[in-house]
């Protein structure tokens, strides 16, 4: 839509305008960061003090719109908003001041009930020179909160730090990201790599290496192998990732001499997306290129894990597809139900395991009333099993870039846990995935 904006010459006491807005989330949240919050029957609340910035950019926007300045108010507040209220907002000119160029416009907002939530004047200088603003919708400001690596942290920092062979951290990231990991009390590191690198990249840094133990390589495969070493002779309880390709170090993990356990190692993604308020695990989107049904057992499993060990005492697990019913000409569909029955069974357990569901029915519950699907998970997932590498990579990379997630990377299966991070990743993604990390050595360690 296109709202013109209104000069002060145009502008008349009695003139009108009306608008309504409905309440979300992140609105909501908004307020509440304004002006404090209640809960009632767990449901957030805040006090309309907290909208006045709704109310007046209505002034500033729609009327008199582009190019007006808030000069001041009196406004009051008398009640409380709540996520879902329609609230209804009238300005009316009261009066005009040429000396100064300002009008006062009285503000009235009320809530679907025709409560009056907030009143009062707001004095205004309308804009001077004619423009357009263009709406194809009303703007909506969204919040992104971030909390689940916080408490990730704050578990794992209590803990003893985990002796960590850290292979070729020969870049900033991949170093300080280990360092940082160190200072928070996260691991002990033991930097796997060519010596005079590492010490190059640390000086030019600013970064202090004092007392901490280097094993010198050539280069990143005498790094991968020599770091899986120190992890299958007890010196090191986890291994983490620094600047070198993935297959590098897998192959020194799965060699006949490395660090296999005896199932399918598989990477667990732990997400942190503002949008869905708590954590969601998503596997396996770096190892497992197109995994059969005896590996997507092992995938599961190893996420289910993971998810007690972040908490989550009994998961919710959507194996996704494109499409929420067994279909014989997707392998996908299939495997997902074949998973499901496998649960029923006892071959999968601590979970509670649905598919297939296609994304949007795993975690809204509103699309998967739509599509009348009745079930334990949609709408709720805890943790996504994607049907193949390609579909995994694309999922958490459109979750990190378009929905502003947080991701920590991880791989389970093997005799310790691994931090598997992109060469991309910034050093707050290294250290989350440390802090998942120290938590499931620490769990293995207990077992």
């Amino acid at each position: 839509m296109t709202q013109e904006n209104i000069l002060f010459d145009d502008i008349q006491p009695g003139m009108r305008y009306t608008r309504t807005h409905v309440v979300k989330p992140g609105d909501l949240t908004l307020f509440a960061l304004i002006a404090g919050s209640r809960e009632i029957a767990g449901k957030l609340q805040a006090p309309a003090i907290g909208a006045f910035s709704l109310l007046s950019s209505t002034a500033t926007n729609f009327f008199p719109g582009n190019g007006s300045i808030l000069a001041g108010h009196s406004m009051q507040s008398f009640g409380w908003i709540r996520d879902g209220d329609t609230l209804s907002i009238a300005l009316t000119v009261q009066e005009k001041d040429p000396a100064s160029r300002q009008v006062v416009v009285d503000c009235r907002c009320e809530n679907q009930d025709g409560e009056v939530i907030a009143s009062g004047p707001i004095t205004l200088i309308p804009p001077t020179v004619k423009r357009e603003n263009r709406f194809d919708e009303p703007p909506q400001l969204t919040l992104r909160q971030y909390h689940v690596f916080s408490n990730l942290r704050a578990r794992a920092a209590k803990l003893p730090p985990v002796p960590t062979a850290v292979a070729h951290p020969t870049d900033e990231a991949s170093l300080r990201g280990a360092l940082e990991a160190y200072e928070a009390g996260l691991i002990t590191p033991i930097l796997v790599g060519p010596e005079a690198k590492i010490r190059a990249v640390a000086d030019h840094e600013g970064l202090d290496l004092a007392g901490l133990r280097i094993v010198d390589t050539e280069h990143s495969v005498a790094s991968a192998e020599a770091a899986v070493a120190l992890c299958r002779n007890g010196e090191a309880e986890a291994l983490m990732k620094g600047k070198l390709h993935t297959d590098e170090l897998m192959r020194a993990v799965m060699a006949k001499e490395g660090l296999r356990a005896g199932k399918r190692v598989s990477h667990v993604y732990v997400m942190d997306v503002p949008a869905y308020g708590r954590p969601l695990l998503v596997s396996d989107v770096a190892i497992n290129i197109a995994p059969d049904l005896g590996a997507k057992v092992d995938i599961t499993q190893n996420a289910i894990n993971l998810a007690h060990v972040l908490g989550i005492e009994r998961p919710k697990v959507a194996l996704l597809s494109a499409v929420e019913t067994v279909y014989d000409k997707m392998p996908s569909t299939l495997d997902a139900a074949l998973l499901c029955k496998m649960a029923d069974r006892g071959q999968i357990t601590g979970g509670v395991l649905d598919g297939p569901l296609a994304f949007d029915n795993a975690v809204s519950k509103t699309a998967a009333q739509a599509k009348g699907i009745e079930s334990p998970v949609a709408g709720e997932a805890d943790v996504l099993i994607v049907p193949d590498i390609e579909a995994g990579n694309m999922l958490a990379k459109l979750m990190i870039y378009f929905a502003g997630a947080e991701a920590a990377g991880i791989v389970l299966g093997a005799r310790v846990p691994i931090v598997l991070t992109s060469r991309a990743d910034d050093v707050k993604s290294r250290l989350a995935s440390a802090a998942v990390m120290a938590l499931v050595a620490h769990a293995k360690g207990s077992h």
